[in-house]
Formats: C-alpha cells, structure tokens, sequence
C-alpha cells in the first residue's frame, strides 16, 4: 500500500455466523465487516479504466492485511499499469461455502458489479467434515454468485484452489489425512470452475512447500506468509492481466 492513506467505507457488519470447526482450524470472530477500500493520493485516474475487485473466501483470503493475497494482487496489477481500487472483501474466519453464501445474500452489494472476482472457500467444509456432495452444491451456487457479479462474465472470475494446511504446523502431523481430503475437494472446484468457463489456478502445490519451509507460513503456525502470498500473486496476477487486456 506504500504510503497512500486509505478511505475504509464500511457497507455492512453481520454478527452471529457460527464457524467452529471440528478440527479447531480457523477461529471464528462471529463478526464480519465488508469493506470498500478506496484510495487516497493515487494518480488521478479516468471513470473509463478504473477497475473494481471483489475478493469472495475466509481467512485465507483476509490474511494479514496488506499482506494478503487481493491487496498484493491489487498493488502487483497497479504496477503494470492498470488501475485497480482496492478490494471489496466478502470474507471472514472460519467461513464454510454455506456462511459465504449467506453473507452474500444479506450483503447488500448483490446488486453491484466488479470488473473482476477471485474466489477461495472450501478447507473450512474439509475441516469440519462436511460432505463432498454439499461442497458441489454450494460451490456452484457460490460460483455462480460470483459470475453474477461479474457481470454474467466467467472470464472475469478467478477461482483458488484450497491450500493444504494438513503441512502446517497448526495441523500437528495430519498431513496423510488431510492432504487427501483437500485433493477430493479441489477435484471438485476445478472441475465446477472448468464447466462454468471460469479461470482456475491450483495453488496446492505451492501451500505443500510450506513443509520444509517455514518462512511460507505466518506466526500463528497455520495461515500463508506474505511471501507464499506473494508465490501466489506471481501466477495469478498474469492470469487476470492477461484476461483484463481482453
């Protein structure tokens, strides 16, 4: 964010939305804030070619602040010329598809339209041993929530597999189970992702290294480092540049 102040505009606060898990993997706050991060001092940019992003998961999208993926993604898509305000975030700790999706149903914002959308919701339905026929169900339906606010455009949409927390180690030598589960669960958002015509980007892959690599987890031993955010936003940013160009 470097030296820019920002504006926070606070749309909605919803309270109560339960997000316990079986596994005690991500705590629930019982609160969430979508925000609309706009920013100050910027390069005066025309109404024509600024580009608004709506950020749709849980903590893995939240991470720490500026640290997380959608603001490195926004900062990283600023530096090769376009103009993107900062995100609006649907998100929160602890969220199963079924919470985002009632969050976004009593958002407010169903109405409004992004230029572009990212997508990462699901190790909280592995963590409390929610059933892969669920998940397809109300992946799509997410999916499609987020079509919608791309304005009917899946080319506009970015879906994140689910990282493997089973290497972390808030996961305490789970690894042989939960690596598996995560695999069954990606299986099934790639798979609705691809039949919808929206982008997929596996990030497994790089979440494993965090096996023998520390530095690719933050302090409390479960959630992405800004340097594995930023191992993400290498491959992602390309990604929606390009379809940005289109």
């Amino acid at each position: 964010m470097g030296m820019m102040k920002r504006l926070q505009l606070i749309l909605i606060a919803l309270a109560s939305l339960s997000g316990c898990t079986k596994k005690g993997v991500i705590p629930d706050t019982n609160s969430i804030l979508i925000v609309n991060k706009i920013t100050q001092g910027s390069p005066k940019k025309d109404a024509s070619d600024t580009l608004t992003f709506l950020a749709l998961g849980d903590s893995y999208t939240i991470g720490e602040a500026s640290a997380s993926y959608p603001y490195q993604l926004t900062d990283s898509l600023n530096a090769h010329s376009f103009h993107v305000l900062f995100p609006t975030e649907i998100a929160q700790d602890g969220w199963t598809t079924d919470n985002l999706i009632s969050a976004i149903t009593t958002s407010g914002i169903n109405n409004t339209k992004f230029d572009f959308v990212t997508l990462l919701i699901g190790v909280n339905d592995e963590a409390q041993g929610l059933s892969l026929s669920n998940y397809r169900v109300k992946f799509l339906q997410v999916l499609n929530m987020a079509i919608n606010f791309a304005n009917g455009d899946a080319n506009r949409v970015f879906v994140l597999s689910v990282p493997d927390w089973g290497v972390t180690p808030y996961a305490k030598g789970q690894d042989a189970t939960i690596g598996p589960q995560i695999d069954e669960f990606n299986a099934i958002n790639q798979d609705e992702s691809e039949n919808a015509g929206a982008n997929y980007l596996n990030i497994t892959t790089i979440s494993r290294e965090a096996a023998t690599d520390p530095s690719l987890i933050s302090g409390d031993g479960l959630h992405p480092s800004a340097k594995m955010y930023t191992l993400w936003i290498q491959q992602l940013e390309p990604l929606i540049a390009a379809q940005l160009k289109k």
